[in-house]
């Protein structure tokens, strides 16, 4: 066996697929976080030695922020097409429900890879923190720019503070994620995404 086949076994398979093995990365990422997400993990979920996954992906932080790129545009890429529905109240309704579902669903890991990921971490980790709520409070601005475009339409009352009700939706939806991990079902989810609708505020 010359050096290169030798190199060839220890390393990155010939057959790599690297959509499928960041596929396998967020899944660990997102069950675990980004800190109780060790190498060992991520070596043996992607098939692949250490020296391999930096030569795929960067080093850890950047492999978590390219999975944290395929959460976003896959599993939770209901969320922009949510804010395209008619109305606020249909957008919330399809943001929460969809949200409701995965955060449960038994195929995934349970609770919100956003919303979790780097929650408390060390000092090593803060940079990936600081993005994570970057990303939360860009969810937030969002849903407030969806609910003033609502007010100006008359869909909403004019003396509603669209900061405050955005902040709730995603207090709301914040704390939907830990049920979640708790072992909430779907249908107590759906319950209190419900609520959310029974209450929703509307123009006299």
């Amino acid at each position: 066996m010359n050096t290169t086949e030798l190199k060839r076994q220890r390393g990155r398979p010939s057959s790599f697929d690297h959509e499928e093995a960041l596929g396998k990365a967020l899944q660990v990422f997102w069950a675990r976080g980004y800190e109780g997400a060790t190498m060992a993990e991520l070596t043996d979920a992607l098939g692949i030695n250490r020296p391999s996954i930096y030569a795929a992906f960067g080093n850890k932080e950047e492999l978590f922020r390219k999975a944290l790129g395929k959460y976003l545009s896959g599993p939770v890429g209901y969320f922009a097409e949510a804010m395209k529905q008619p109305t606020a109240r249909q957008a919330v309704e399809m943001f929460l429900t969809k949200s409701a579902e995965l955060l449960t669903n038994k195929n995934n890991p349970q609770g919100c890879m956003v919303v979790q990921g780097a929650l408390s971490c060390g000092q090593g980790a803060h940079l990936i923190q600081r993005e994570l709520i970057a990303q939360r409070k860009g969810y937030e601005e969002t849903l407030r720019q969806r609910l003033v475009l609502a007010q100006s339409q008359s869909e909403l009352p004019k003396g509603l503070n669209t900061f405050e009700f955005a902040k709730y939706l995603t207090t709301v939806h914040q704390g939907m994620s830990v049920q979640a991990t708790s072992g909430a079902t779907k249908e107590e989810l759906l319950a209190v995404v419900g609520l959310v609708l029974k209450n929703w505020p509307t123009s006299s």
